[in-house]
């Protein structure tokens, strides 16, 4: 997944997969152990 962004030790990522159970873009926040996963609506 490639890295939006990178500050504070949060690291911001997008993914789209064309096939599979992710049909839709979404971005990974991640910080030390913590994950949110967003979805983004279109």
């Amino acid at each position: 997944m490639p890295i939006l962004s990178l500050f504070y030790g949060i690291v911001i990522r997008m993914h789209k997969e064309l096939s599979g159970k992710h049909h839709k873009s979404h971005i990974h926040v991640e910080y030390a152990e913590d994950e949110a996963v967003i979805a983004l609506a279109w």
